[in-house]
């Protein structure tokens, strides 16, 4: 059997199970069961595909069928240009949370520090764009902790990680607070996708009630952590930029500001300390 003759088999399978994109999915799992770059798929379609790599291919597609996503998969997710390792202990980095990365990044920082870091995306991608700067990512998983630290390893950076419920263990200051808290509502879990509501933690995706009592922490403790015009960036759901930044400024923040991700949705909040 070919690879093009188990992606003929397995895409039915995934678009009978409802899988999006089935075909995209199909492909990424065969790269990773065949060991190739995902763009390298097309020139290796007819080659033998080998009883590992065939073994390996069923099983990706059977945990996919059951809405496991792709990323959990492969262990793998690229975010910012870079791959994170990915398990059931931490979020799966999202494509519109890189509009939080790049607004931290519009300015000049030296100390950052990142709430609910889970896999240290935000973190990582932050200090492997700005050399000299130094890091500290909290979680309240030590799991996700742990998937943190070794995404650090390979990039070679070394940021402090702690085990913190947000700031009740950070000490010092930072000019820079980022943070992509949980913030979907009790009654919006039910709406979400089996990929997300099976698979992913809930600690990472909902603090319960209306969705706002993380920001309601961050934005009450950032003022005694942030330095003088330091800033505060979250990324919020797209109905909560102006209770977000109403939190801000309660919290004694000034000039808050909404930013929208590239499909022009309001994505992320950003205040300063005067």
């Amino acid at each position: 059997m070919t690879g093009a003759d188990a992606l003929r088999a397995a895409i039915p399978r995934l678009v009978a199970a409802g899988v999006p994109d089935a075909a995209r999915d199909a492909r990424v799992l065969l790269a990773h069961a065949m060991g190739i770059p995902p763009d390298r798929l097309t020139v290796h379609l007819t080659d033998p595909l080998a009883s590992q790599a065939t073994a390996t291919f069923d099983a990706s597609i059977a945990a996919r069928c059951a809405r496991q996503p792709v990323a959990q998969i492969t262990g793998q997710r690229l975010f910012w240009g870079r791959s994170f390792r990915v398990t059931q202990d931490t979020l799966d980095p999202r494509p519109e949370t890189e509009t939080l990365v790049a607004a931290a990044l519009s300015q000049p920082f030296s100390r950052v520090l990142d709430l609910g870091t889970g896999t240290g995306a935000i973190l990582l991608s932050l200090l492997a764009d700005r050399p000299g700067a130094t890091g500290v990512g909290t979680d309240i998983s030590q799991k996700a902790l742990a998937v943190a630290q070794g995404n650090a390893a390979v990039l070679g950076l070394h940021p402090d990680f702690l085990l913190s419920d947000w700031f009740a263990s950070v000490p010092g200051r930072f000019d820079l607070i980022v943070s992509n808290p949980p913030y979907i509502a009790a009654d919006e879990m039910p709406t979400l996708s089996p990929d997300v509501l099976e698979w992913e933690p809930h600690l990472a995706l909902t603090p319960g009630g209306d969705g706002l009592d993380a920001y309601r922490a961050i934005a009450s403790g950032a003022r005694d952590h942030l330095t003088a015009g330091g800033r505060l960036l979250v990324e919020i759901g797209p109905t909560q930029g102006a209770a977000v930044a109403a939190l801000m400024v309660q919290g004694g923040l000034s000039n808050p500001r909404i930013l929208p991700d590239m499909d022009g949705r309001d994505r992320c909040v950003v205040a300063a300390l005067d």
